[in-house]
């Protein structure tokens, strides 16, 4: 057995804070430097660290627990109320990446990179990659921000998640029309099932733990363990029974625990275990992952057009959808450049598209590279986008995941004490 994971997750850590405090210091998110981190120390630069089956299981682990910890900070009323927003938001954001993609990709998939096939369902594919929104690195960016819980926040909230959905259906359409034995229908009726299922679950889960809560009194450890498991749980039945990804299933986890008695003491103790290892992890193991592969000059020109494209597809659909919904003008920025980040899904969709002929391997650089850019531009274009001295504008408050791991020991230790002093006060005047 090696030990040499040991080694990684310490490079790892190291790297992130220093670099995180780095870009802290130059004005923008943290986030950008765990990102740098992972990118400087990877195959793309020095190379010390490389992927591993390990370090993209945690990783893995991380984005769960970010999305869970994003449910459980999210106000519910208000993301009802986003919801219509969010759907136009999302459509608009799948719909403008799709034709922008596709129409980029007709002027450069002919000649030396023509692909034997239906070239028009191959032009189509490249806009489907770009519908893809990550959104787990803009949730961390705006808790970071303290402008999660915003109207703002909520919508991209809303919408990355109707987006997932959107763009699950249209992937699954390119693909049948391509030949692959996928029906629409079975595809649309597990996306329902599912959430039949979780807010079936979650009522069940809810009620559960709230009448456990009002039965123990002291030890208080019991209810992050088991809101740990229903996310858990709720992560790999989106995944492996319905097809929708698990950081839906573990967002819906966490608006099942925001609405129990312990909601915020759970939180607070994932924001500990967030902060110390898996947040870091997930973050660097992004760059990580960077490949860059060779590329000549037609090649680098279609990098540089598909990023431009990817950006202002993302922001000119969304902030649309977004304008239609009456938010202000820089409400509308704020929403187009939080949906513009890509992640892992558009590298899975790409890879799928190689494997049955809808995309030539030569794009496959450029796609990187893409995600790559989005990723690090997004929690920067954010910090520009909340802008001093705008009327949506709070001054940047500290991030949830606290500056230490000692400040939030002594924040839950004095939690427990006051409960505790709270419940002896309750059972001595309940005895006289």
């Amino acid at each position: 057995m090696s030990y040499k994971f040991l080694l990684d997750i310490a490079l790892i850590l190291i790297s992130t804070k220093i670099l995180g405090l780095i870009t802290k210091r130059f004005q923008m998110p943290q986030v950008v430097g765990a990102l740098l981190a992972g990118l400087i120390l990877g195959p793309a630069v020095l190379n010390v660290l490389q992927e591993t089956e390990f370090l993209t299981q945690l990783s893995e682990l991380g984005v769960i627990v970010i999305m869970f910890t994003a449910g459980m900070g999210t106000d519910i009323k208000e993301l009802k109320n986003s919801g219509k927003a969010g759907f136009l938001v999302a459509l608009c954001g799948v719909l403008v990446p799709l034709i922008m993609g596709a129409g980029l990709a007709y002027f450069f998939n002919r000649g030396e990179f023509a692909h034997p096939g239906n070239v028009l369902l191959q032009n189509i594919f490249i806009g489907v990659i770009l519908t893809a929104t990550s959104v787990s690195i803009t949730v961390e960016t705006l808790k970071e921000m303290g402008k999660l819980s915003t109207k703002v926040g909520n919508t991209i909230l809303a919408a990355a998640l109707i987006d997932d959905v959107l763009g699950l259906v249209a992937l699954t359409i390119i693909t049948s029309l391509a030949g692959a034995q996928v029906s629409i229908w079975i595809v649309l009726l597990k996306i329902v099932a599912f959430f039949v299922l979780a807010i079936l679950v979650g009522w069940l889960a809810c009620k559960f733990l709230n009448w456990y809560s009002d039965r123990v009194k002291r030890d208080l450890h019991r209810f992050p363990i088991l809101a740990f498991v229903l996310c858990l749980l709720m992560a790999y039945c989106a995944e492996h029974f319905f097809g929708v990804a698990d950081i839906i299933g573990a967002f819906s986890a966490g608006l099942v625990i925001a609405n129990t008695s312990k909601a915020k003491y759970i939180e607070s103790k994932f924001n500990s275990l967030s902060y110390l290892l898996l947040t870091p992890i997930f973050f660097a193991s992004v760059g990580i992952k960077v490949v860059l592969p060779k590329m000549d000059v037609t090649i680098i020109l279609f990098t540089v057009l598909l990023i431009i494209v990817a950006v202002l597809s993302k922001l000119i659909g969304c902030g649309l959808g977004a304008k239609i919904c009456g938010f202000s003008n820089l409400n509308c920025v704020q929403i187009g450049v939080g949906m513009v980040c890509r992640g892992e899904v558009a590298l899975i969709v790409s890879n799928k598209g190689i494997a049955m002929g809808l995309m030539p391997e030569a794009f496959l650089g450029p796609v990187i590279l893409t995600v790559v850019v989005a990723t690090i531009l997004t929690p920067i274009l954010l910090k520009l986008a909340f802008k001093p001295g705008s009327k949506e504008y709070t001054e940047l408050q500290e991030s949830p995941l606290v500056e230490s791991y000692e400040e939030m020991e002594q924040l839950d230790y004095m939690e427990e004490t006051l409960l505790d002093a709270h419940h002896q006060m309750k059972d001595k005047n309940s005895k006289n």
